[in-house]
């Protein structure tokens, strides 16, 4: 019996087997089946390189070769302006805000926390303006990792990359134990790693389904946190002013007793690295640049946002919990930085007498974690891209799929983050304490080398010759930022070396040192290695020996130069407010 036949829409005859009464059935499993397929096929390797190109490049040297890979990286441009905003204002705001800074204040005081945080944000300020003046004008894989490598020296980008890897690497593990411990405050009959397998499973979901997920993912949470934020600051302005439920006025008490300073200079100096760890993961959106569909406009709204974020996210708030919150609080004394119950954010709250805001607050806490430990993944799967391809990681962990995921990095990411089930095992704060010093000096140690990239890059276009007209965003604080940033951070590992050496309120020891300056033998052991690897034994590139044009997106620069200045000009015939405005956002 032959097959009954139909027309389609198209006039086109359409063969129908036996016991089907519509042709949709055949399209729907076609579909489907090609659905699953470009599924199976988006975790092939992305194979967009012709092979007489990657011939050609085998006559280059490291660093040529390095910054060509890196700058033709496959990865999807699919984050919005709105995605690079939100990961701008809440990438940082996690653990080390919102818990770290309880033993901060105990150890330096209310002046003492404050100092050591607007100095590091300052710091940090000059630091993201000079990246966004980079990530703008090479937005290319691994951002700031390879600007060190390029403009100062390959053995400084060696050792920077590799450890800002191993600070988000054991982030993830630290964040999942803090989550875990967070769970706690509502209920301590469940075994802990259960929680961890929860989050596990959130954090690596997201970061499987691709950049885009990524940022809707970030979008949220730091809505969330930016909206915990802003409504702890009015809490507690209500709180100091008597408004609270138990009526009590705390006014500036806790600032004349027990005072401003917990432990002097020496009590500043300390908590100097707990600050850094709070603004760790601000450089966040200078990563994200390769992955920007249109970096020259979203990175510079996102580099001003930082200092806002400064402002009111850390200054206003931890200000508002130097009023709230005596030092000497039993809740903080030798408080650990894994124990929820000692946020300073919880205890100000408690403290005021208003029921039911405390496990708000916690659950914030709790989001934060996630989103950290999301933001960690991203940060060493794409660092560690960078490093293959600059052919500083074995090759394999440069695979990018056709979906444009660098897929090896991700899973390697996610085994390290089974780390993270020791939480059931009575050693977590142990754990979580070494992890948290090998990734705190970390920071500074890449804040400062995108200073000094900076740096060297406004030197070689000098040396060649060539002016600041030609770049689409320029440093909001110049040169003379990146200097004071370089300076402010080579002072920081100073203070800290002196802590380590001679910790307060404890005898100097061999132990106590390396765990509080674990971070820059690291360094040291890396950029030594690099040094007998490659038998490069120069401190820096000349000037005139840096390429400061394989990675641009406008290559036309004399085309660019007239746009930017009939920009200029256009912004100059809008009102004043307008003009404030787009200076400072």
């Amino acid at each position: 019996m032959q097959p009954k036949e139909v027309e389609s829409e198209n006039s086109e005859s359409i063969p129908l087997s036996n016991g089907m009464s519509s042709g949709s059935s055949i399209f729907d499993d076609k579909k489907e089946h090609n659905k699953w397929q470009s599924f199976k096929d988006s975790f092939k390797r992305y194979e967009g390189y012709e092979e007489e190109e990657e011939a050609d490049l085998e006559k280059l040297d490291d660093v040529q070769k390095g910054n060509i890979r890196t700058a033709r990286s496959p990865l999807k441009r699919k984050l919005k302006s709105r995605h690079l905003q939100m990961i701008a204002i809440g990438s940082s705001i996690g653990t080390g805000l919102f818990i770290g800074s309880g033993s901060a204040l105990n150890t330096g005081g209310p002046l003492g926390i404050l100092i050591a945080w607007a100095l590091t944000g300052s710091a940090i300020f000059c630091t993201i303006q000079a990246m966004g003046e980079l990530a703008v004008t090479f937005p290319i894989s691994g951002s700031f990792n390879v600007y060190a490598s390029r403009f100062i020296d390959p053995s400084v980008g060696f050792a920077v990359a590799w450890n800002y890897f191993f600070q988000f690497l054991v982030l993830l593990p630290l964040e999942l134990v803090a989550g875990s411990i967070t769970m706690t405050y509502w209920t301590t009959s469940i075994n802990p790693d259960i929680w961890v397998l929860i989050f596990y499973l959130v954090v690596i979901s997201i970061n499987f389904f691709g950049v885009k997920a990524y940022g809707e993912a970030e979008f949220v949470f730091s809505s969330i946190k930016v909206l915990a934020v802003v409504g702890f600051i009015i809490v507690s302005i209500v709180i100091a002013a008597g408004g609270a439920p138990n009526g009590h006025y705390v006014g500036a008490k806790y600032w004349h007793d027990p005072g401003l300073f917990a432990n002097g200079f020496k009590g500043v100096s300390s908590v100097f690295v707990t600050s850094a760890f709070s603004f760790g993961g601000t450089e966040l959106v200078g990563l994200t640049a390769a992955e920007t569909d249109n970096p020259r406009v979203t990175i510079p709204r996102a580099t001003k946002q930082v200092f806002w974020r400064i402002l009111m996210f850390y200054m206003i708030s931890l200000t508002l919990i130097c009023f709230l919150v005596p030092y000497n609080s039993e809740r903080l004394l030798g408080a650990s930085s894994v124990d929820v119950t000692a946020s300073p954010f919880v205890i100000a709250i408690n403290n005021g007498g208003i029921g039911g805001l405390p496990s708000v607050m916690n659950a914030v806490i709790l989001i934060s974690v996630i989103s950290v430990g999301s933001s960690s993944v991203y940060a060493t799967s794409r660092t560690l891209t960078a490093l293959a391809e600059q052919g500083l990681a074995p090759k394999i962990c440069g695979y990018i799929d056709r979906a444009g995921r660098p897929l090896v990095a991700i899973i390697i990411t996610n085994i390290f983050g089974l780390l993270s089930f020791i939480a059931a095992s009575g050693k977590q704060e142990d754990v979580f304490n070494w992890l948290l010093l090998i990734s705190g000096l970390s920071s500074i140690f890449t804040w400062w080398s995108i200073c000094v990239a900076h740096i060297r890059f406004r030197r070689a276009l000098y040396v060649k010759g060539r002016s600041s007209d030609e770049l689409s965003f320029k440093s909001q604080t110049g040169v003379i930022g990146s200097i004071y940033g370089a300076t402010l951070n080579t002072l920081v590992l100073i203070a800290e070396f002196w802590v380590s050496l001679f910790p307060l309120g404890e005898s100097p020891s061999a132990e106590g040192f390396f765990q509080n300056y674990l971070g820059f033998v690291v360094l040291v052991t890396f950029y030594l290695g690099h040094k007998v690897w490659k038998n490069n034994w120069i401190l820096c590139i000349r000037a005139k020996n840096i390429d400061v044009d394989i990675g641009r997106r406008e290559t036309d620069l004399e085309a660019l130069k007239e746009e930017l200045e009939e920009e200029r000009a256009i912004l100059r015939t809008k009102p004043l407010y307008y003009r404030v405005y787009r200076f400072w956002c």
